[in-house]
This record gives structure tokens, C-alpha cells and sequence, in this order.
């Protein structure tokens, strides 16, 4: 949810696991692309409507479930839609509804940086233990955002390997 880490283990000829070095960003994992979605939502809206919902709780959290669904949706599907029918109360028997469509490519355009992120933590971590990238013989992904094309790539990109 709340963070991203990075292991380098090294495995000796009897099993034994070593970590040669370990880092980390406490403030970046899958709630970070989720906010994201968050944002581009309430812009949306903000922009449709001129109210913004981070205003209301009930919404908010309506908001943050969408995303982390949509998220996920998009690890295997290329388009996905956000359908909150009722999002926002207007008085009397009148409500807003948001339904919007995020594309697979949307979402890897929105949280690039993100990606960027977790790219230079795995060099960072790379660059402490003294080792090359050509030294690296297994990479193993653990975590929802690994189930994330866009980090896949990413990391078969930096490293030269598939996961």
C-alpha cells in the first residue's frame, strides 16, 4: 500500500540467504498511483462541474475505492470505467453522478514519475551493494503495483531481464 522496497540477496551455494543491501521509499507504493487516479478525477469533475470533491468524505472515499479498482482493472485490461452514480448530493432529490473512462495508457502517462521513482531506488540500492546490473542473475516482483505492466516493463527495461 504505503511503500516500495528494494533486496539484494545473495544465495550461497549451501541455501543460505545473504542481504547484501536493502533500500527503500516509505512514501511511494500503491497508494500513490491511486491518488493519482484520485486526482484526475476530482480535476474532472471540478471541471464539469465546479465543485470539488475532495470536500466531501462520502465522496472522497467512494473516489478512493474507484481507483484502486480501476488500478487493478488496468493490469490486465486496456481501457477501464468509473461509474459512481450518485456521487454528490445537490439538495432535494437532485444528485451528480461521475462516469469517466481511463485507458491503460492514461493511467502510465499520469504516474510516470512514479515508475521514475521506483527506478532510481532499485540503482540506488544496486550502487550500495557494490554490484552491476550484469551481475543480477534472478529478479523477483512481490507487491500489487509489480502486477502493473508499466513496472514490468520499467524494470525488464533498467535491468535487461524479465522478472
Amino acid at each position: 500500500g504505503g511503500t516500495f522496497d528494494v533486496s539484494i540477496l545473495e544465495i550461497s551455494s549451501n541455501g543460505v540467504f545473504r542481504v547484501v543491501s536493502t533500500a527503500g521509499d516509505s512514501f511511494l507504493g500503491g497508494e500513490d498511483f491511486d491518488q493519482s487516479i484520485i486526482d484526475w478525477l476530482v480535476e474532472g469533475f471540478r471541471d464539469e462541474h465546479d465543485i470539488d470533491l475532495r470536500r466531501d468524505r462520502m465522496a472522497l472515499q467512494r473516489l478512493k475505492d474507484a481507483a484502486e479498482k480501476a488500478k487493478t482493472e488496468l493490469s490486465t485490461l486496456e481501457e477501464t470505467e468509473i461509474n459512481l452514480p450518485f456521487i454528490i448530493s445537490m439538495g432535494g432529490n437532485e444528485a451528480l453522478h461521475l462516469q469517466r473512462s481511463l485507458t491503460r495508457a492514461e493511467l502510465e502517462e499520469m504516474t510516470y514519475d512514479l515508475i521514475d521513482r521506483t527506478i532510481a531506488i532499485c540503482e540506488h540500492t544496486l550502487d550500495e551493494a557494490g554490484f552491476d546490473k550484469s551481475e543480477i542473475d534472478d529478479l523477483i516482483l512481490v507487491g500489487g503495483m509489480t502486477r502493473m505492466p508499466a513496472v514490468q516493463r520499467a524494470v525488464t527495461d533498467w535491468l535487461g531481464k524479465p522478472p
